[in-house]
């Protein structure tokens, strides 16, 4: 475990995403962009060319290298950064095998069937044993980042990684992982709660680690019925808020804004905005003006341009971008993005257009 002191880590000098993230009025919307360190850089792949990926995430300097390789590309263009790493790195801790195959995606070789194999996971996880090389790559990056943006530790919701950890890997229905919430109710939170339990521990490890900020991806949360949802990952992420910010406390570390990012979840905006998060991010299918009725303004929103417009030229960036940030007003409380992932095979040049669009428009409008 790292004990590294957040007193040891030089000063930040671009504070504006963690302003922003605290809902202070701010000068333009601070950006960064969800896998920003990724596939679409050619500097990614060169790393990539020698090292598995689960190795990169592993290896402290190759995830600080990777981390660091969007900020040394676009400079003063991202206001944040995001430690090189997976949501999956949980599955792995509680002793289940994941590799990372090409053209497939993230593959469990063997996943869980029914809870008779939950008896396979180790129910006493050792958190900075199994996961301190996250820890060491977010001290190690703190250093090297020397300040210049700030940087986010993260992990994935209790829901998504029990969907990841029945089906095996990506799916179109999560058939199998939802059948197990009406066969298996009881051992279903059994499961959900031992995900969270290890990802507070993990979250307030990457925080004494030098994690300025934090962001819980539920990325297949829009899969659930509203009901469903409720009952299956809203509760889990609601504790992991309030567990989080007790354990800091008591810890004596830094309290650090937390976001959360519910993709397809439309129908639990209003409940996302009550459950201990700082910011709510949306994925592209909701409207911001929307969204800000709903949430009455009472959290910073972040998002959310299609990720797919990076395709469409320079004209329809800068025109959509334009339209986005004015949708999420001038008050402040807006932290751009975009609704999900950058794609593999976007030009790094497109990503360019649209962080400079993003700075610019957003700085004339709060003038």
């Amino acid at each position: 475990m790292s004990t590294t002191s957040t007193k040891s880590f030089p000063p930040l000098k671009n504070d504006l995403l963690l302003r922003a993230a605290r809902g202070e009025k701010v000068e333009r919307a601070p950006i960064w962009i969800m896998r920003q360190a990724g596939r679409y850089l050619p500097e990614f792949h060169e790393v990539r060319k020698n090292h598995s990926f689960f190795e990169i995430c592993r290896t402290p300097e190759l995830a600080c290298q990777l981390t660091l390789q969007p900020i040394d590309r676009y400079g003063t263009l991202l206001d944040g950064s995001i430690i090189f790493s997976d949501i999956l790195v949980i599955p792995q801790a509680l002793g289940l095998d994941v590799q990372m195959v090409t053209g497939r995606g993230p593959v469990f070789t063997d996943p869980l069937e029914t809870p008779k194999d939950m008896s396979r996971l180790q129910m006493d996880v050792d958190v900075d044993k199994e996961l301190g090389y996250v820890y060491e790559a977010i001290t190690l990056t703190r250093h090297k980042l020397d300040g210049r943006v700030p940087l986010f530790g993260f992990i994935g919701a209790p829901w998504t990684l029990m969907a990841y950890m029945i089906e095996g890997g990506g799916s179109k229905t999560l058939s199998k992982a939802k059948s197990w919430l009406w066969k298996y109710p009881t051992e279903s939170h059994q499961l959900l709660q031992k995900i969270a339990d290890v990802s507070v521990e993990f979250l307030v490890g990457q925080v004494r680690a030098g994690a300025q900020l934090l962001q819980v991806f539920d990325s297949w949360a829009g899969e659930l019925s509203p009901y469903d949802f409720k009952h299956y990952s809203l509760p889990y992420i609601r504790q992991i808020a309030a567990q989080v910010r007790q354990r800091l406390a008591e810890a004596k570390l830094p309290e650090v804004p937390m976001v959360i990012f519910a993709k397809g979840a439309w129908f639990a905006l209003e409940d996302l905005t009550d459950i201990g998060y700082d910011v709510v991010s949306l994925d592209w299918t909701i409207d911001p003006e929307y969204a800000r009725k709903v949430t009455k303004d009472k959290v910073v929103l972040q998002g959310n341009m299609d990720p797919s417009v990076l395709y469409g030229g320079e004209e329809a960036i800068r025109e959509t971008a334009t339209r986005m940030v004015h949708a999420f007003g001038k008050d402040g409380k807006h932290i751009a993005n975009l609704g999900h992932g950058i794609l593999p095979t976007v030009d790094p040049e497109a990503l360019k257009v649209y962080l400079e669009t993003v700075q610019k428009v957003s700085a004339e409008i709060r003038k």
